[in-house]
């Protein structure tokens, strides 16, 4: 508080260009370093932004100008990561998921809380308007009593656009860990935490056919389950229906929709900050939707709020796009693959506190 955080960024793949274009509207964060197992692709991004170093990895992880450790790696890497930075006294904040395992998860968050620092984890699209218009119809009784909801993501697979997507179809991978998390963490923010699962999946192919970039036509494996699918027991007793695929063609079904015992809501995109809320209400059926205005969320967000959210927080309180968090997102997302391959229920071993509201404002603002 009182000074911007100084970052260092940990990989620099696709993903980082949306940060460092967030990153330069706004005061609370300053970036001063970047780091990547290949040097060129650091230097490129430091070349580009004035003031900025690049460093090796364990150099950024070590220098004493680095508050907080922004982890763009992949996915297996995370918790490596997130561990060498917390060791050095670094708060951090990583893309999601927050590990690629509860365990590992499980060693990031202990080894913070003993050192005293801060985790943060996206996806922070639920920072925006979008979710948190939701959220407060929800809060302020617009649907009554929350009872169910469905949350569908449905593509033919990334392997058509990526032009590296292997990992995607490997353990660890798959609809579930990789979008699953935009779905569960806005789940939880609009009904509150998840106390058991049961689901079931499948996959059609066993391999892939890469359609772009200079792989394009190579075959590569599938040894992840593609589709998903699963009933979420919230702790509220609200129940809601998952569907995650890489199998399916096209939908028409909403993102996310909440039905409660007076009225309905469709939610926009979880992957989105922004989108338009609709209603529909028991008491005016023939009326259809209407749109409601946005009433709460940072407005014009972007991938990095989370972490400027982070740098805003006041020592001693929670910032919302928290470890503990993300820790319960991916413990329901892995109690679904366990649930999955032994046909049974499976009690979430995690809960979480909501995540305090956002009110509407440009940026991120101080919790209070």
């Amino acid at each position: 508080m009182g000074k911007p955080l100084n970052l260092g960024i940990v990989g620099c793949g696709a993903i980082i260009a949306q940060y460092l274009d967030t990153f330069q509207r706004l005061d609370s964060v300053n970036l001063v370093a970047v780091a990547d197992l290949d040097p060129s692709r650091a230097q490129a991004v430091a070349a580009a932004q004035p003031g900025v170093r690049a460093l090796g990895v364990d150099e950024l992880l070590t220098d004493d100008e680095v508050d907080l450790v922004l982890n763009l790696t992949i996915p297996v890497a995370h918790a490596e990561v997130a561990l060498r930075a917390i060791a050095a006294g670094k708060d951090v904040y990583g893309e999601k998921p927050l590990a690629a395992t509860t365990a590992e998860a499980k060693e990031v968050i202990d080894a913070a809380r003993a050192a005293g620092v801060r985790v943060g984890c996206a996806p922070d699209t639920v920072l925006g308007t979008g979710i948190q218009t939701a959220r407060k119809a929800i809060d302020d009784g617009l649907i009554g009593a929350p009872i169910s909801a469905t949350a569908t993501m449905m593509t033919p697979g990334h392997e058509r656009w990526h032009p590296n997507p292997d990992f995607y179809y490997v353990p660890g991978g798959g609809p579930l860990l990789d979008m699953g998390p935009y779905y569960v963490t806005a789940l939880v923010t609009l009904l509150g935490p998840v106390k058991s699962v049961i689901g079931a999946a499948s996959h059609t192919r066993t391999s892939r056919r890469i359609g772009s970039g200079p792989r394009t036509g190579e075959t590569i494996p599938v040894t992840t389950d593609t589709h998903v699918t699963g009933v979420l027991v919230h702790e509220s007793g609200a129940l809601s229906t998952l569907v995650m695929s890489f199998d399916a063609v096209q939908t028409r079904s909403p993102n996310i929709e909440i039905h409660g015992e007076t009225a309905s809501l469709i939610v926009p995109d979880p992957n989105r900050f922004d989108g338009e809320v609709q209603v529909c209400t028991l008491t005016d059926q023939e009326a259809g939707w209407a749109i409601l205005p946005v009433s709460a969320g940072y407005h014009d967000a972007g991938r990095g709020y989370g972490v400027a959210d982070m740098a805003q927080t006041p020592e001693g309180q929670e910032h919302r796009a928290n470890g503990d968090l993300a820790f319960h997102v991916l413990d329901v997302l892995e109690s679904l693959l366990e649930s999955a391959g032994s046909g049974t229920s499976v009690t979430v071993g995690t809960t979480v506190r909501r995540p305090s509201a956002v009110p509407l404002t440009g940026v991120p603002q101080p919790v209070v």
